[in-house]
């Protein structure tokens, strides 16, 4: 086992409070399925959960992690948890960037540090710069809009091209707060959108989220819970899609078209709309401000593969 010591500063987990709450009485064998800083885990654990199967795919988390012989270490991607579990009492998703990547510079996830244009969640593969240097103009601009919904991504493309090799996270910043006007007070930095469209290209987030669902799908008992959490528009739109076509509850989009021949239903929805932050929380937490949660609870129908059209999964041009 590798060497461990403690997080220097307590991370907060968004929704946790209202998470817990949707799924109590909280007890049995759990899935963090993005362990992260640990946040998630240690409020299952103090809930009531016997114990936790924690999946991530960045080493770094569990370098930081405390030991505890109620945890099991995964060093995964989410998407494979059916492989190293069965039966379980539920699974917690907690989608995106965790803090502990965020704070640390030399990931090179922020925009407003500066490191090396990196973004890799497993610290393997094609960095964010390889990224932006194997691709096309064109490729690019379809990488900012279609992941990251940049309505200025073509301005922005052909500035990153033509400013040559970026190897930090300040400088490709600066490229694009060029393109757009001056942020207002309130509203995000402008580099917000094409940075998330970049790390979301790096780490094939969407495709990882796809496959996660009907993970989690197989990998849940009957009666046990989803809960995910989102952070922005898309990520939830797939999320909501997922579960609605799972629980017979999406419908026909033409009330004139034949009824649709839907599968028996693999979950139940706790509400119907996500949960959102409290004012309570984004207090105590101004991260929280744009994230959603989703609960639903499982039932005994039989696992089933989904179209990725259906839940919207967005896909690049040429890639499919």
């Amino acid at each position: 086992m590798m060497a461990v010591r403690p997080v220097p500063v307590p991370h907060i987990p968004v929704l946790i409070r209202p998470l817990i709450a949707a799924v109590s009485p909280v007890a049995g064998h759990w899935v963090d399925g993005t362990f992260g800083a640990g946040g998630y885990t240690r409020a299952l654990l103090e809930a009531g959960a016997t114990r936790v199967t924690a999946i991530d795919r960045d080493p770094l988390a569990f370098e930081l992690a405390a030991p505890d012989a109620r945890i099991t270490q995964v060093a995964d991607v989410f998407s494979n948890m059916d492989a190293h579990v069965s039966g379980v009492d539920g699974v917690v998703l907690d989608l995106g960037v965790s803090s502990m990547q965020l704070d640390r510079a030399e990931r090179g996830f922020s925009f407003m540090r500066d490191g090396p244009l990196d973004m890799r969640m497993s610290q393997d593969g094609p960095t964010a710069a390889d990224l932006i240097d194997a691709s096309t103009e064109a490729e690019l601009a379809d990488i900012l809009y279609i992941y990251g919904e940049e309505r200025a991504s073509r301005r922005i493309a052909r500035a990153i091209k033509a400013a040559g090799p970026l190897t930090s996270t300040l400088a490709l910043a600066e490229v694009i707060e060029g393109q757009l006007p001056r942020a207002k007070p309130g509203q995000s930095h402008p580099a917000t959108r094409s940075f998330q469209a970049l790390r979301i290209a790096v780490n094939a987030e969407y495709d990882e989220l796809y496959q996660g669902l009907m993970a989690a799908e197989k990998s849940l008992r009957p009666g046990g819970w989803l809960a995910v959490v989102s952070f922005h528009s898309v990520e939830d739109r797939m999320v909501k899609r997922f579960l609605q076509s799972r629980a017979g509850t999406k419908g026909n989009a033409n009330r004139f078209a034949p009824e649709m021949v839907q599968d028996a239903p693999a979950f139940t929805l706790k509400s119907r709309k996500a949960i959102q932050p409290s004012q309570d929380e984004l207090a105590e937490n101004p991260r929280a401000r744009s994230a959603l949660l989703r609960v639903a609870q499982r039932t005994d129908a039989p696992a089933a593969r989904i179209d990725p059209k259906s839940v919207g999964l967005p896909v690049l041009k040429g890639s499919r």
